[in-house]
C-alpha cells in the first residue's frame, strides 16, 4: 500500500490489461479472422486520425483503403461488427481486472472504513458517541434496473469467474474463459420483462449483498456496539417489479412474483447456511433443533405449497434457543457461526429487500378522476358528486375526511384497476414477507400536497385505513424542490396525514431526483437545489417534530448525482439532517461499486461512514457563511439561465433527435420500460427519461448534463474581479468542492474531436459551436480554481482508468458516428436505401452497449 494509487494502477490493471488482451485478440471465435490482429491498428489509426481533425468518414475509409484494401462493401459492414464484438469483450476483460485488483487498489482498512472509523473515534474519545449513533443510523441502497448497463447473466457469470482466475493468475482458465466470452452474446432481441430484470438483480442479492451486508453487520456487533445493537445499520431496497412509473408492464402479478421470488431465494440462502452449520454443531439437542428448522426452510424455499406459517421471529426463535444450548451445555462451541446466521436472519427478515411501488403524480391524478367518476355512477356513497369541479382546496378537505374502501376489481379504468391492484399487493406482501417488504408507496414528479393526498387515499381507498406504509413524495424539477417544504408544512398540519404520521413514529421519508433535476435546471441548480431544499425541509420537519429521512435519486455519472459518493454525503454539514442516507444504486453502478464480495463491503463500508463522519467529526464545524452561501446562490441562478437558454435553443431538441443515438436507446432492448413516458411520436422535452437524455450525450463525448453553465456562471465572477469569492467558496465548502470534481469527471469524460465535423454542419455548426465554447470555459475556469494542470489531477488512478476505457471504446464510437453520418446521407440521396439504412441503424444500437458498459466508472 506504501506504492502510490498510480502506479498500483499501471502494474496492476494496466499491464495485466495489456498481457490479457495480447492474448485475447489473438483468439479466433465464431470463425473470424484477422479481426484481432487489425483492432489494434484500427484503434491506433483512430487516434491519428482524430490528432490530424478527420472525421469518422474519413478514418474509416482511409483506413480500409490502408490496410483492407479491394474489400467490398459486405466485407467492411462485416468487419465493423467484428470490430464492436471485440470491443465489447475488452470492456469485459478490463472489468474483470480491475475487479480482480479491488483490493490492491483500495486500502480495505484506510479511510472511510469501518475499522478506520472505529479508531478514529478511540482517538478522539468519541467512542461511545460512535456506539449510539449506530443504534440509530442507517443506510438504505435501493437497486433499480434502470438501463444504465445490462449485461446478460452469462455475461456476469463470466466476469466473475474471469476475476477470480485473474486474481489467481490461472492463466489456462483465463484462456478458456476469454474464448468462452468471444462466442457468449451480448444483446438480447427482445427487451427483458420487469420479472427478468428482477431476477438478474436478485443475483447480486444471493451472491454478493447477502454476504457483504452481514459481515459488515457483524463486524459492528463485534468490534462496536456489542450484542445490544437494535438497529439493522444498513438495509436494502429494491424497484424492479414495482416501480410503475412509466413503465407499462408491470403488474401486480408481477409485483407479488418479485416478492414471492425475493423471500424463496432468501430462504435458500438461509436453508444453505444452515446445512453447513448442522456439520459441526452434531451435539445433543442442537443437531435436533437444527434439523427440524432445516426441513422447514426447504419446504418454504423449494416447495410451490408453503404447508405451515414462517415468520423471521420464529426462525430467530429456534437460533436463539440453539445458541442457548450451546453456551449453557457445550462450551460455547461453533456459537459464532451460528451468530453469524442470527445476525443475517436479523438483517434480511424475510423479505431480503424491501419493495418500493412507485408511480407518477400525473398518472395518479387521472386514476383519481376514474375513481371518483366510476364510483359516482355506482351509487357509492364516497366523493361528492361535484368533487371533479371543486379547487385543489377543497379536493384536499375532502380527501381528509374521506371514509369508504373499493376494491380493484370495481373500477374497469385499466391504469386505476392496476394502481389499486398495487396497494393491494403492498398489503399481501406484507402478509407473506412482513412489514419490511413493501412498505412504500413514492409518487414521482410530486409538485403539490393534492399529489401526495390522492396516493395517501389510494391506501385508505383499499379497506387500509390506518397504512402501514410510508407515502413518500418524489420533488425533481428546480420548482418542485423550491416548493418542497410549504408541501409539507401543509401536510405535517392535515389532521389525517398527521394522524398518519403519528403511527408512522413520526418518520417522513422524502425523496429528491438527481436525474430529472440536472435534466430540468442543470448541474449547479440541480445540486444546490437539492441542498437547500434539504435544509428547508429539515427545519420545516424539526419545527413539527417530525424525523425526516432524505432518499436520494442518484444515478451513476456526475450529471445524475453520482460521482463521488462517500464525499458528497460526507460534506452535507449540520443543517442537513442525516439519520440515514438512501439512495439509488443502478446500472453500471451496480456492478462496479458492487459486482462482488470486496467491493460492495467497502463501498456499503463508505457510504455508512458518510453519515458517521458528517454527524460526528464535521458536525460542529460552521455551515457556509453569508457571503460564501450568497456566492453559490448567484453561481447556481446564472448557470441555470445559461442551462434554461441553452435547452429553449431551437437546435435543442433537434439536435438530440438528429445527431445523437437518442432514438436508438429504445432499441437496444437493455430495459423493460420505454425510453419516455409520453405516447406521441414527437419529441416532448417533459417526457423524456433522464438515462437517455444522458446517455446520449455521454455516446457524443459532450457530456453536456455535467458542466454546461458552470463555466458561465464562474466566468461571471471572473469578468467582475470577484473569482476571490468562488475561491473562497471553493476552499471553504466541502460540498462545493465535491460539485467541482465530479463536474471534472464528465469534462474527463468528454471528446469534442470525435464531433468535430459537426461545426461545418449548415443546421447545427454553430449550435455544437456553443457547447465546445461552454467545455473549453468550464475546463479553463475549473483548473483555475482548483490549481490543477490537468483535470482529475488529485484522482490520478480513476483518471487512468477512464482514459484507458476511453481508449478501448474510441474505435467503437468511430463506428457509431460513422453509421449515423451513413444513414443521415442516405435519408437526403434518392432511391430506395432502406436495407441499407437497417444495417446501419443496428450498427449504431450494437455500439451503444460498449459506451454503456464503459461507463462503470463514472461512479
Amino acid at each position: 500500500m506504501n506504492q502510490p494509487k498510480s502506479e498500483r494502477f499501471d502494474e496492476q490493471v494496466l499491464s495485466k490489461y495489456q498481457i490479457y488482451n495480447s492474448i485475447f485478440i489473438t483468439l479466433p471465435f465464431d470463425n473470424i479472422k484477422n479481426t484481432g490482429a487489425l483492432l489494434p491498428l484500427f484503434s491506433e489509426h483512430c487516434q491519428a486520425g482524430f490528432a490530424q481533425d478527420k472525421n469518422p468518414t474519413q478514418i474509416i475509409d482511409d483506413f480500409f483503403e490502408q490496410y483492407v484494401q479491394q474489400a467490398s462493401d459486405k466485407d467492411k459492414i462485416g468487419l465493423l461488427f467484428r470490430f464492436i464484438q471485440y470491443i465489447e469483450r475488452q470492456v469485459v476483460l478490463f472489468d474483470a481486472i480491475e475487479d480482480a485488483s479491488f483490493t490492491t487498489m483500495n486500502n480495505m482498512n484506510g479511510q472511510g472504513t469501518l475499522r478506520n472509523i472505529k479508531e478514529q473515534a478511540q482517538a478522539q474519545q468519541k467512542f461511545d458517541e460512535l456506539n449510539q449513533y449506530l443504534q440509530r443510523f442507517k443506510t438504505r441502497t435501493v437497486l433499480t434496473a434502470h438501463p444504465t448497463q445490462f449485461y446478460p447473466g452469462t455475461v456476469l457469470g463470466i466476469i466473475t469467474d474471469l476475476g477470480n482466475a485473474i486474481q489467481e493468475n490461472d492463466l489456462s482458465t483465463i484462456k478458456q474463459l476469454l474464448a468462452q466470452l468471444g462466442k457468449t452474446p451480448f444483446f438480447k432481441d427482445q427487451k427483458p420483462t420487469p420479472y427478468d430484470e428482477a431476477v438478474n438483480l436478485i443475483w447480486y442479492l444471493e451472491n454478493i449483498f447477502y454476504h457483504a451486508m452481514s459481515s459488515i453487520y457483524s463486524y459492528i456487533k463485534q468490534n462496536i456496539s456489542g450484542e445490544e445493537l437494535q438497529n439493522q445499520v444498513i438495509n436494502i431496497g429494491f424497484w424492479p417489479g414495482g416501480d410503475r412509473d412509466g413503465n407499462p408492464f408491470v403488474t401486480t402479478q408481477i409485483t407479488l412474483d418479485v416478492a414471492r421470488r425475493l423471500r424463496k431465494t432468501l430462504l435458500k440462502n438461509y436453508y444453505k447456511d444452515l446445512r453447513r452449520l448442522s456439520r459441526r454443531i452434531t451435539f445433543e439437542g442442537v443437531y435436533e433443533s437444527a434439523k427440524n428448522l432445516e426441513a422447514t426452510l426447504y419446504q418454504h424455499a423449494f416447495m410451490d405449497n408453503d404447508a405451515t406459517p414462517l415468520s423471521a421471529d420464529s426462525i430467530l426463535s429456534t437460533l436463539h434457543e440453539m445458541k442457548q444450548m450451546l453456551v449453557e451445555k457445550h462450551q460455547s462451541l461453533f456459537v459464532d457461526k451460528l451468530q453469524e446466521l442470527i445476525n443475517k436472519v436479523e438483517l434480511f427478515g424475510m423479505f431480503f429487500a424491501t419493495l418500493d411501488i412507485r408511480q407518477d403524480s400525473r398518472v395518479h391524478h387521472r386514476v383519481m378522476e376514474a375513481i371518483v367518476s366510476e364510483t359516482t355512477a355506482a351509487g357509492k356513497d364516497i366523493f361528492p358528486k361535484d368533487y371533479l369541479n371543486t379547487s385543489e382546496a377543497e379536493q384536499i378537505d375532502i380527501l381528509t375526511k374521506l371514509k369508504g374502501s373499493i376494491t380493484a376489481e370495481e373500477i374497469s379504468d385499466e391504469m386505476a384497476n392496476k394502481t389499486l391492484g398495487s396497494i393491494y399487493a403492498m398489503k399481501q406482501i406484507q402478509l407473506e414477507n412482513g412489514e419490511q417488504g413493501c412498505n412504500r408507496y413514492i409518487i414521482s414528479n410530486n409538485g403539490s400536497v393534492l399529489n401526495v393526498m390522492e396516493a395517501f387515499t389510494f391506501l385508505r381507498l383499499c379497506d387500509w385505513q390506518k397504512p402501514t406504509a410510508d407515502v413518500v413524495p418524489l420533488f425533481e424539477t428546480v420548482d418542485d424542490l423550491d416548493m418542497a417544504d410549504q408541501v409539507m408544512e401543509t401536510l405535517y398540519t392535515n389532521p389525517a396525514y398527521a394522524e398518519h404520521l403519528k403511527r408512522r413514529n413520526n418518520i417522513q421519508t422524502i425523496m429528491l431526483g438527481f436525474s430529472d433535476g440536472t435534466k430540468d435546471g442543470g448541474y449547479f441548480m440541480a445540486n444546490w437545489g437539492i441542498f437547500t431544499a434539504k435544509e428547508r425541509l429539515t427545519t420545516i420537519s424539526r419545527k413539527y417534530n417530525v424525523e425526516v429521512l432524505f432518499f436520494d435519486g442518484r444515478g451513476g455519472p456526475p450529471a445524475r448525482g453520482g460521482g463521488k459518493t462517500h464525499q458528497f454525503y460526507a460534506s452535507l454539514g449540520p443543517t442537513i439532517e442525516q439519520k440515514e442516507v438512501q439512495l439509488t444504486i443502478q446500472g453500471q453502478t451496480i456492478s462496479s461499486n458492487f459486482g462482488t464480495l470486496d467491493s460492495c463491503r467497502y463501498n456499503l463500508e463508505q457510504l455508512i461512514s458518510s453519515g458517521i463522519v458528517n454527524e460526528l467529526f464535521t458536525a460542529k464545524q460552521q455551515p457556509l457563511s453569508k457571503e460564501n452561501r450568497s456566492t453559490m446562490n448567484a453561481l447556481a441562478q446564472k448557470s441555470y439561465e445559461t442551462y434554461v437558454d441553452f435547452k429553449n435553443h431551437p437546435c435543442f431538441l433537434p439536435y438530440l433527435q438528429e445527431m445523437s443515438t437518442l432514438k436508438y436507446y429504445a432499441k437496444t432492448n437493455i430495459g423493460s420500460r420505454p425510453s419516455k413516458r409520453g405516447k406521441s411520436d414527437e419529441l416532448v422535452f417533459s417526457d423524456l427519461r433522464a438515462i437517455p437524455f444522458v446517455g446520449s450525450w455521454s455516446q457524443l463525448k459532450q457530456n453536456v448534463p455535467g458542466f454546461y453553465g458552470v463555466g458561465t456562471a464562474i466566468e461571471a465572477f471572473e469578468r467582475e474581479d470577484r473569482f476571490h469569492e468562488v475561491q473562497s467558496l471553493y476552499d471553504h465548502s466541502a460540498f462545493f468542492r465535491a460539485l467541482i470534481e465530479n463536474s471534472m469527471m464528465s469534462l474527463s469524460k468528454s471528446y469534442f474531436k470525435l464531433t468535430a465535423y459537426m461545426k461545418e454542419d449548415e443546421k447545427f455548426g454553430a449550435f455544437w459551436t456553443i457547447i465546445h465554447e461552454e467545455y473549453k470555459r468550464t475546463k479553463r475556469l475549473l483548473l483555475k480554481l482548483t490549481g490543477y494542470s490537468e483535470l482529475m489531477e488529485d484522482a490520478p488512478a480513476m483518471k487512468a482508468s477512464i482514459a484507458v476505457r476511453e481508449q478501448i471504446v474510441l474505435p467503437l464510437l468511430t463506428i457509431q458516428q460513422y453509421a449515423l453520418r451513413e444513414i443521415q446521407r442516405l435519408q437526403t440521396e434518392s432511391g430506395d436505401h432502406q436495407a441499407a439504412l437497417e444495417v446501419y441503424e443496428k450498427m449504431v444500437t450494437r455500439s451503444l452497449f460498449g459506451n454503456i458498459n464503459a461507463a462503470r466508472n463514472s461512479a
